[in-house]
């Protein structure tokens, strides 16, 4: 049979260019366009055996075969094929309703439609991306059918006629051009299949043309008595995923397999929850609970997206909420309204309905996990809280959802409920929540508190600072918290009334003269604890404020409004009050005392660090003079 030849149609001239240049992101995608194709293909003939319209037959499968000498790539699937018309009817006029035109033959069949998400057309032609020329062989199914060959260079000019395909089914097969001889390793191929088919439903192998193996039985044997035979076929996929199970069906050991195997990553997930949704829209997938070993890991999550089996993309913010994206997982979403590339959502409010719906079943099973299985929840809250309260931040809903389950954990290594926290400390006129930062260096604040019969609450991470400001002025609560850091005030470390007017302006004087800083403000108050010579505070608001903007990294800071509270009943107090203001021995007390204080709040470094060490050597010194 002589060949015709052809031209696509104007239309397909001006889609061509854009096709191959930016309708995919990813140049790899063309692997998953045209095995999805032989697996919709494949589809299409069991919805027709179904109905009694084609031979039953239990062999589908898709064949991947690479032919590295010969620089070919072939998919060939056993589906329902096409005749020549079809091939021009789908293929040269691109025309890639051909799917949606199958299915609406046989719409309201229950079941029939399933597994059908491809758009023979479109699709086909991003084979042109990474092609010098794609050859489609192809038989029907219909009785009496004649082969079909079709071949083109361009995916514009074509030539069509009589083909040799014996077998029903199609076979695309593409010469890889020059610049993109990468996807003919063996290795790069193989990755690229388990990227995009890992789970599609129809048996997708994978063959090297002249790939040889040992013989089984002969691996022991010195490699000049070896034999070999051809490398069989490897089967690429999964065609049954754990995510389409119902939940009752699969034990925790699977689950945990799934997730290092999908994920790569040796450490044991926290929990997981299995979305199982048939209405109002159809949804399945199983999200994970990472161990997260830091907080900057929090990062890492991936949370893979398909489509009736097909991989669509990774931590699609669309459909994923961005706070949801620190965990793993995979969602599949048979009704996602995507475009033909497969690539990009549309119809914003049916997205937004499933990312509703996957945050409050991320939101329910925290607060069972709380409910039913608070010791356990309590362990890993130190992994989840970052992701927890990031949500809570960034969605209200979420927030209104989970604030029950929310813990705050005590410097004790106790773990308290926001509600628990306040029925135990709050007045009708104080609200406060006392934490630390830094256990160690805040550790002399920390027992001060605790001798109070105080909890402090631990906050150690960088979401904390903005938790607390949005419990703190977003929360619906009646009693709103009011956090404060362990060193931002003396207030719930002293008594009695107000100090000596004239004291304090007399020591105030004196400490701004030894420390050469005129905006020093100098408190007298009565300690709790009469060991404590004096504290240094620093102003929650301003410090907070500075430390979010080093954060974000934008560099603007507030001067910190710091604070030096000395202890009215302490021997050292008492001590300057009556000492002469000009004295040398007066000096080095005030910078002593201011010193320690500042210690018991953070480090000292440079030149104060070094003044510290020499003045305390000579105060020894002197000490030790007075008693010899």
């Amino acid at each position: 049979m002589a060949f015709e030849k052809g031209t696509i149609s104007i239309h397909a001239q001006n889609l061509m260019p854009v096709i191959k240049k930016w309708m995919y992101s990813d140049k790899d995608i063309f692997v998953r366009e045209i095995v999805s194709n032989g697996c919709d293909a494949v589809a299409k003939y069991k919805a027709l055996a179904a109905r009694g319209e084609a031979e039953n037959r239990d062999d589908y499968r898709v064949d991947v075969i690479l032919d590295k000498e010969n620089g070919t790539i072939s998919v060939s699937d056993n589906g329902i094929g096409m005749t020549q018309d079809e091939v021009v009817r789908f293929i040269a006029q691109v025309a890639f309703s051909g799917a949606e035109e199958f299915l609406s033959k046989y719409k309201g069949e229950e079941g029939e439609n399933a597994g059908i998400i491809g758009h023979f057309g479109l699709g086909f032609y991003s084979s042109f991306m990474v092609s010098s020329k794609v050859t489609i062989d192809t038989l029907s199914y219909l009785p009496g059918s004649a082969p079909a060959h079709w071949e083109s260079e361009d995916g514009m000019e074509y030539e069509i006629g009589e083909g040799a395909r014996d077998t029903v089914g199609t076979t695309v097969t593409m010469t890889i051009s020059e610049d993109d001889k990468e996807f003919l390793d063996v290795y790069t191929l193989r990755s690229t299949l388990e990227k995009y088919c890992s789970f599609m439903n129809t048996p997708i192998y994978l063959t090297e043309v002249g790939a040889t193996r040992t013989v089984p039985g002969d691996e022991d044997k010195p490699e000049a008595e070896r034999k070999t035979e051809p490398k069989p076929a490897e089967q690429i996929n999964e065609t049954d995923p754990l995510w389409l199970k119902r939940p009752n069906d699969v034990t925790e050991e699977q689950y945990r397999e799934f997730y290092h195997k999908v994920f790569r990553d040796f450490e044991e997930p926290l929990f997981w929850i299995h979305l199982n949704a048939e209405f109002p829209f159809n949804l399945k997938g199983i999200l994970y609970f990472p161990k997260i070993k830091n907080e900057f890991s929090a990062s890492e999550g991936q949370i893979k997206l398909y489509s009736n089996q097909v991989f669509v993309a990774d931590n699609i913010k669309e459909i994923i909420p961005e706070f949801l994206l620190l965990l793993k997982g995979v969602v599949d979403c048979p009704d996602l309204p995507l475009n033909v590339s497969r690539s990009y959502l549309q119809n914003d409010g049916y997205v937004k309905k499933l990312s509703a719906y996957i945050t409050r079943k991320v939101a329910d099973r925290l607060v069972s996990e709380f409910n039913t299985k608070r010791e356990d929840y309590q362990k890993y809250w130190d992994d989840i809280h970052p992701f927890v309260k990031y949500g809570c931040i960034r969605d209200e809903k979420f927030y209104d959802r989970v604030k029950d389950a929310i813990l705050l954990k005590t410097t004790d290594g106790e773990y308290m409920t926001l509600k628990e926290y306040g029925d135990k400390h709050f007045t009708d006129t104080d609200t406060t929540i006392y934490y630390a930062t830094d256990e160690k260096r805040q550790a002399q604040m920390i027992a001060l508190y605790k001798e109070q019969g105080k909890d402090v609450v631990l906050f150690d991470t960088l979401i904390d600072t903005n938790f607390m400001s949005f419990l703190e002025y977003s929360g619906k609560d009646e009693k709103k918290p009011k956090f404060m850091r362990v060193d931002a005030s003396t207030d719930g470390l002293t008594e009695g009334g107000d100090a000596d007017e004239e004291e304090r302006k007399a020591l105030e004087s004196k400490f701004r003269k030894a420390l050469s800083d005129d905006t020093l403000d100098v408190k007298l108050a009565q300690f709790k604890n009469a060991g404590i010579p004096a504290m240094v505070t620093g102003e929650e608001q301003s410090r907070r404020f500075t430390e979010m903007s080093r954060q974000w990294g934008n560099g603007f800071s507030m001067p910190e409004k710091r604070t030096l509270t000395l202890n009215a009943s302490h021997p050292l107090v008492k001590y300057l009050t009556k000492a002469e203001e000009e004295g040398d021995v007066t000096k080095m007390v005030c910078q002593q005392v201011a010193d320690l204080a500042e210690m018991g709040r953070q480090m000292l470094d440079g030149d104060r660090l070094s003044q510290f060490l020499t003045r305390s050597s000579q105060l020894l010194t002197m000490l030790v003079g007075e008693e010899s």
